[in-house]
């Protein structure tokens, strides 16, 4: 089979778990989470642990929007480097922030266990390639800031990758801590788990606006409809930069390609998640029903009128990217597709109070680990909720 359609391939394989009714009536509840997708899903989950009464609203089918096109992999690194974002915000906080990614993937990983959810969660290591000579320069120091902190890493010569993973390189960072998982399976499993608990979630729901002027804010729906509560949590991703003025993030367009079921691959590769200096990154990881995911190709346009013919080219593109790098995998593409994501200048989501919405927390986990960063957000959000500091919320705060 070869299918180039605009549904992701989590989406195809999984389809449509669980569907739950739209909100045709005004309601109330204690905390509102907005966004019903794997940061919903998680931050509602936390919620609920916490003791509070939760609605969850979206304005698709449950996990439809960015979460139906998520490559999955668990990554602690952040997207602007170490190095670059010690530069930024100081190397002591800097650090913090990626030893915060080893230890979400870690609780991720002990969430899914206790809740014995099948989603195909699976405990990798990382490969970050250098693709040029030049580009090994800089990822070397890369290295030594992370060996420096103990993070879990070694340094590959050339050689050493080519016989261990078969890929072409001008060197490469070895990473302990990565991991991937069926996102979309995730979101819907515990979800579902929660409404069994007493939450209450409504899908095709939209929302028209917030009004948080008065002591308890009201969401007011598409429908006529209102919703109040005393808090507001909003997880709707890059959806969110429509609702605020405040520039958190740039969007751009990335692309996705995976293989048939049964691609040849070495056991090094199958345990390992990979990505390289390239500007945009390839990235590629197997999955667990045995194929190959390669993606990248970002871009900041996205014309819909033709974006079958785009997605097509830049999946042919990713399939030459990936032969390149890993002339011995026999790569037959089966599905391929496209999807939205933010980046932000640093590489840090946005968690907390925006200035703009009274009674309102926002967790947008932006750039490639955005499931790290709503892991994360769990623990941070119950937290501000309950008046308590939380040691990451000074590097993820708005207005930055």
């Amino acid at each position: 089979m070869r299918l180039r359609t605009f549904e992701s391939f989590w989406l195809v394989k999984n389809g449509l778990l669980y569907s739950y009714p739209s909100l045709q009536h005004n309601m109330k509840t204690q905390v509102l989470v907005m966004g019903g997708g794997i940061t919903g899903a998680l931050i509602s989950h936390a919620l609920m642990d916490a003791g509070y009464e939760v609605m969850l609203i979206d304005r698709r089918d449950i996990g439809q929007g960015s979460t139906a096109a998520t490559t999955s992999m668990l990554q602690y690194e952040i997207d602007v480097p170490l190095v670059q974002l010690t530069e930024m915000i100081g190397e002591e906080a800097a650090v913090q922030c990626y030893r915060a990614g080893i230890d979400a993937i870690h609780e991720l990983k002990d969430l899914v266990e206790a809740l014995q959810i099948d989603c195909g969660f699976e405990m990798k290591s990382s490969l970050f390639l250098a693709h040029s000579k030049k580009a090994a320069g800089w990822l070397k120091d890369e290295f030594e800031i992370r060996e420096k902190h103990q993070l879990g890493v070694r340094w590959l010569t050339p050689a050493e990758v080519r016989q261990t993973y078969g890929l072409l390189c001008e060197g490469a960072i070895w990473s302990e801590t990565a991991g991937s998982i069926d996102a979309y399976r995730l979101a819907h499993e515990l979800i579902q788990l929660n409404v069994k608990r007493g939450m209450k979630v409504f899908d095709q729901t939209e929302v028209d606006r917030l009004d948080t002027s008065g002591p308890k804010p009201k969401v007011l729906l598409a429908g006529g409809q209102t919703i109040e509560c005393e808090k507001i949590v909003c997880c709707t991703g890059f959806e969110s930069t429509k609702i605020l003025k405040e520039n958190i993030a740039d969007l751009f367009y990335t692309y996705v390609s995976v293989s048939e079921q049964g691609i040849a691959l070495n056991e090094a590769i199958e345990k390992t998640l990979i990505w390289n200096t390239e500007d945009p990154y390839l990235y590629m990881r197997s999955t667990d029903d045995g194929r190959f995911l390669v993606g990248g190709e970002d871009s900041s346009f996205n014309f819909q009128l033709f974006q079958q013919k785009i997605k097509a080219r830049k999946a042919d593109k990713l399939i030459q990217k990936m032969e390149e790098i890993a002339p011995d995998i026999k790569f037959v593409e089966d599905f391929s597709w496209g999807g939205t994501f933010g980046v932000t200048k640093d590489g840090l989501p946005y968690i907390g109070k925006s200035p703009e919405y009274e009674n309102t927390l926002f967790v947008l986990g932006f750039g490639g680990n955005g499931i790290t960063f709503s892991v994360q957000g769990m623990g941070m959000v119950v937290d501000m909720l309950k008046g308590k500091p939380h040691p990451l919320a000074e590097f993820y705060r708005f207005a930055r």
